[in-house]
């Protein structure tokens, strides 16, 4: 059994990775309903990608483990670092314009 101070971190660290995932894929829209609904779709788009690496990400990890299970906590706090690391992509490539068709003259 682990002490109650090493649980504590343990959920603080989780609660800390969630809030920054999704400040991460925050998109800021005109009114707080269309930021709601652009947050949304980017976490919608990009999760299906980061449900698979971290499904390969954690396969790895039990395999060098000998196959002993990894947390569930632990699983989530790892789907949300690869999460803050898509949402900072897809949002550089957001905002320098990748996203936006070009102009015809």
């Amino acid at each position: 059994m682990e002490p109650v101070e090493e649980r504590k971190s343990n959920k603080l660290s989780f609660y800390v990775t969630a809030v920054v995932y999704v400040l991460f894929n925050l998109r800021i829209g005109s009114d707080p309903l269309h930021s709601f609904l652009a947050t949304a779709k980017q976490i919608a788009i990009t999760s299906p990608y980061v449900v698979g690496i971290t499904l390969v990400v954690v396969s790895v990890i039990q395999y060098a483990a000998g196959g002993e299970k990894v947390p569930w906590i632990s699983r989530l706090r790892l789907f949300f670092t690869i999460g803050i690391f898509a949402g900072l992509v897809y949002g550089i490539y957001d905002y320098t314009g990748g996203s936006v068709p070009p102009q015809l003259p």
